[in-house]
């Protein structure tokens, strides 16, 4: 990709737009950074971006901005329809930083997107392929917080990038090719910018728009929308399954992850030897094996890469046992779907739930929560709903704690209420930017606190 003295405008001071524009820079390219937030320089220090030479210009974007311009990239955050881009783009290409990563890539991409998992089968997923192309030739970033134009130019032709997408990323992505996807689910999220699931799902096609059937696709059957996608795909199709037995793909058979291709049976490992539990787990690790397989992989070293592979941040990780209670930081539950994953992992929960709530139904979040939850303490934006739904769902006044903005105050009602066979669990079913910068912050604070009870 030549961008030799070309003006490029990156939207967006965010981790993907920083690595966008010092990547651009170093190609050549007269960047610009733009972010329509006078005050951006709050949350991040720009100094490193001055000091390499990009031009920092805050404030709402106008025309004049873009005058001369030969490449707009923006950032994940950043809608692609808004306006003003639907305008410039008419005369410049506006492409996200996952297409610009894709041109500049050298290697194979091999991709997981869906609602929920993505982090997890990401995470397995490069390790599992460093068993394929070696453990220093394989780059993973995407939407797990590496930015992927930093892995696609790090990485050379003989490896490869495990990417987590989301669908914010392919907004803007039009070109963006993969020799290998997975896709694990499409549940309600994200529908405030996407507005109705079909446009949703539509967003998360993109990863095999461009297949061939040399390139493959792994799709959940057990999830009716994702199992629809092979009607529209030209890929070799892989289905995988945690609920029933495959003539063809990646399931569980007699407590084993099991691979079932051109008529062999390759049995993985047993599930109770994995570290992640939980059955969405299971379904994590179907869907990494059969890509990693796919991929060339040796079904001994990636039973013995898995068996190793710890539980990742944020999710259903074990914080500290207390007075027999085990604590749990599941902060990435940024929607219902996913923290009914973690709910439906134990029994006699004290769950801290609640934050900036994007309105998705709650019907099955409180089915579980009615099943499995006895005391249940709310926090954040979204706990006045939390409580209505949960009343009208049958779930007992006496059993609601509330603890406004505090996590602080959450986690000492957790303890003061916890005994042990119970366990407490942060599980927040919203997303955090009612209280934190992230569902990362919001982990590590919740962290915090539960290591320094007494």
């Amino acid at each position: 990709m030549d961008l030799n003295s070309k003006k490029v405008i990156v939207i967006g001071a965010g981790i993907s737009g920083f690595a966008a524009a010092k990547l651009a820079k170093k190609l050549g390219a007269d960047v610009i950074m733009s972010d329509a937030n006078e005050k951006v320089e709050e949350k991040h220090d720009l100094k490193p971006l001055r000091e390499a030479g990009i031009k920092i210009v805050l404030g709402k974007q106008t025309e004049e901005l873009f005058e001369g311009a030969e490449l707009v990239i923006i950032s994940p955050a950043v809608p692609r329809h808004i306006p003003i881009l639907e305008k410039i783009g008419q005369k410049v290409p506006v492409i996200s930083e996952v297409e610009f990563a894709y041109k500049l890539a050298k290697a194979p991409i091999f991709a997981v997107t869906g609602t929920n998992g993505k982090t997890t089968t990401t995470m397995l997923l490069g390790e599992l392929m460093k068993t394929v192309y070696g453990p220093y030739n394989v780059g993973v970033g995407g939407n797990i917080g590496t930015p992927l134009c930093e892995e696609c130019y790090r990485i050379g032709k003989d490896g490869c990038i495990v990417a987590e997408i989301s669908s914010y990323q392919m907004e803007a992505s039009s070109e963006f090719t993969t020799k290998g996807a997975a896709i694990l689910n499409v549940t309600p999220d994200h529908l405030a910018r996407h507005k109705t699931m079909d446009v949703y799902q539509a967003e998360k096609e993109k990863v095999f728009a461009h297949h061939t059937k040399d390139d493959f696709l792994v799709l959940n059957y057990d999830d009716e929308r994702t199992r629809s996608m092979a009607q529209r795909a030209n890929s070799t199709i892989c289905f995988f399954s945690s609920s029933q037995e495959l003539e063809e793909g990646a399931f569980v058979k007699d407590g084993q992850l099991v691979i079932r291709w051109h008529g062999m049976l390759h049995i993985i490992c047993k599930v109770d030897e994995m570290q992640i539990k939980g059955s969405h787990n299971v379904e994590n690790a179907l869907a990494a094996l059969a890509l990693a397989f796919l991929a060339g992989g040796d079904t001994a070293k990636m039973a013995q890469m898995l068996k190793n592979f710890a539980p990742v941040e944020h999710r259903i990780e074990p914080v500290r046992t207390l007075n027999g209670v085990t604590y749990y930081n599941d902060s990435k539950a940024t929607n219902p779907e996913a923290a009914n994953k973690a709910i439906g992992t134990f029994h006699h929960i004290i769950l801290i739930a609640g934050g900036d709530d994007k309105k998705t139904p709650l019907d099955e979040f409180y089915a579980l929560v009615n099943e499995r939850v006895d005391k249940l303490i709310l926090v954040g934006d979204g706990a006045a709903r939390f409580k209505e739904e949960a009343l009208k769902h049958g779930y007992s006044a006496e059993n609601i704690l509330e603890a406004g903005y505090s996590m602080e105050k959450a986690v000492e009602m957790a303890y003061n209420e916890a005994k042990a066979p119970q366990v407490v669990l942060l599980s927040p079913a919203c997303a955090s930017f009612d209280m934190y910068d992230g569902y990362e912050a919001r982990g590590r604070d919740f962290k915090r606190i539960v290591n320094e009870l007494k």
